[in-house]
C-alpha cells in the first residue's frame, strides 16, 4: 500500500497573470523583472531514486543577476509536509499554513538553494544535502533529498535581492525603481503563490492552504483496516453461530 502511495506522481497547474500578490503589487522597476518571471505556472512532484523531484514551471525565464543557475528574478519555496502535524508558519514569509504543516523546506533560488528538515518537538532546523537544481525551458528542476512519498506542498514565488541577507525583497509601501510596493507593510512576501483556484486569500487573510495530498492517508488506512476488522469478527460470529445451531 505505501509503496503504491509513494510511486504516484503529482501534477498540478497554476492560472497564468497572477504574480501581483493581492492583485496591486507593484514590482521593482530597477533592475526589470517581469511578471511572467514571476508567475507559478505549474508543480509536478515524482519520485527519483532515494528522493524527489520538483519540477517547478514558470511563465518565462530571467536573468537579470547574471545568476550562474541561469535564472535570478525570483525565488522558489517549496514546503512539503503532511495533512496533520508539522510546523505551520512558512517561514519569515508573512503566511501561515491552512490545514496541515511542513516538514521539510527548499529554497531554491539561481545563486544556490538550501534543504531543511523541520526538527522534532519545537526544535530547530536540520541542513539536508544541498538539492541539485537546473532550467529545462521555462521550468526549474529541483532533486531533493526528500524521502519518496506523497506530500502536501505549499509552494511560493517571490522577487529576488541580493542586498538581503536571504536574498528575498519584502514588501513595502513606499514607492521606488528597487521596492516591491504592496499597499499595506505587513503584506505576505510573495507575489504568487500555487493555487489551481487562483484563489487570492492567502494575501488577505495570511493563510495559505496545502495542494497535493491534502488528506491523510495514515488516517483513511487505519479506518479501512478497522473496518475490515470488523467485518471478519461478524463473520466468524455468523458461522460459529450457525454451527451451534
Amino acid at each position: 500500500m505505501w509503496t503504491l502511495l509513494a510511486a504516484a506522481v503529482l501534477s498540478l497547474a497554476d492560472p497564468a497573470g497572477d504574480a501581483r500578490g493581492d492583485g496591486g503589487y507593484v514590482l521593482p522597476s530597477r533592475p526589470a523583472v517581469s511578471a511572467q518571471a514571476l508567475d507559478l505556472r505549474g508543480l509536478r512532484a515524482e519520485p527519483r531514486g532515494a528522493g524527489m523531484r520538483l519540477t517547478v514551471t514558470l511563465g518565462r525565464i530571467e536573468n537579470p543577476w547574471n545568476a550562474p543557475a541561469g535564472f535570478s528574478a525570483g525565488v522558489l519555496d517549496l514546503f512539503a509536509g503532511s495533512a496533520l502535524g508539522g510546523r505551520r508558519t512558512l517561514d519569515e514569509l508573512r503566511l501561515d499554513t491552512r490545514g496541515g504543516g511542513w516538514t521539510y523546506h527548499l529554497r531554491v533560488t539561481g545563486f544556490g538553494s538550501t534543504l531543511e528538515r523541520a526538527a522534532e518537538e519545537g526544535g530547530g532546523v536540520v541542513r539536508l544535502p544541498t538539492p541539485a537544481v537546473r532550467v529545462v525551458g521555462n521550468s526549474v528542476v529541483i532533486d531533493a533529498a526528500i524521502p519518496p512519498a506523497q506530500y502536501a506542498y505549499w509552494v511560493t514565488s517571490s522577487v529576488y535581492s541580493p542586498f538581503t541577507a536571504d536574498g528575498v525583497l519584502r514588501p513595502v509601501t513606499t514607492p521606488g525603481p528597487t521596492h516591491l510596493q504592496a499597499g499595506r507593510a505587513d503584506a505576505p512576501v510573495p507575489v504568487d503563490v500555487l493555487l489551481p483556484s487562483g484563489d487570492q486569500t492567502p494575501f488577505t487573510q495570511g493563510t495559505l492552504p496545502p495542494v497535493g495530498q491534502t488528506r491523510d492517508t495514515r488516517t483513511l488506512l487505519l479506518v479501512a483496516l478497522g473496518g475490515l476488522g470488523l467485518l471478519l469478527v461478524v463473520v466468524a460470529t455468523v458461522i460459529l453461530w450457525r454451527r451451534g445451531a
